[in-house]
């Protein structure tokens, strides 16, 4: 029986051979054009996709459990996951501490190298723990939403 920490550590070599070959893995997004009759994204012209990240449980060692505390005090790492309108991943950015907040995570995935491209008049719809500014669109605060299904 293998160890919880060593599945975690080869869990995250998974991941970044993903990462590796996200251009054969992941489709490349097509925003949401102005003729779209779907209606759930047809108000949003330009829009490439959505955001958000997840927690995913994971043993580390005792050194490491404070970075990977999440704020309901799960050690967790956290994944970015960026989709298009037809649900299909085209980014993903696993193994940030569960300590991380949002807005750092997507720093993180912009600034990289290879990393989250956001084409100039674009944008990607984010949750309100991110921030709103150029290519990320997020709620108004303050207001309530609840979209009925």
């Amino acid at each position: 029986m293998r160890s919880s920490e060593t599945i975690s550590r080869h869990f995250n070599e998974v991941l970044k051979g993903v990462i590796r070959l996200q251009s054969h893995l992941l489709k490349q997004p097509e925003a949401v054009t102005e003729t779209s009759t779907d209606p759930k994204w047809k108000w949003f012209k330009n829009c490439s996709g959505a955001l958000d990240g997840i927690y995913i449980r994971i043993n580390v060692s005792e050194v490491d459990k404070p970075r990977y505390r999440t704020r309901k005090n799960d050690v967790a790492t956290k994944v970015l996951g960026v989709c298009s309108q037809d649900m299909q991943f085209t980014f993903v950015l696993p193994g940030w501490e569960g300590s991380a907040v949002d807005s750092r995570v997507l720093r993180d995935a912009v600034c990289r190298r290879h990393g989250l491209k956001v084409s100039h008049g674009f944008y990607y719809l984010v949750d309100a723990g991110y921030p709103n500014g150029e290519g990320f669109l997020a709620p108004y605060r303050g207001q309530r939403y609840h979209l009925n299904d």
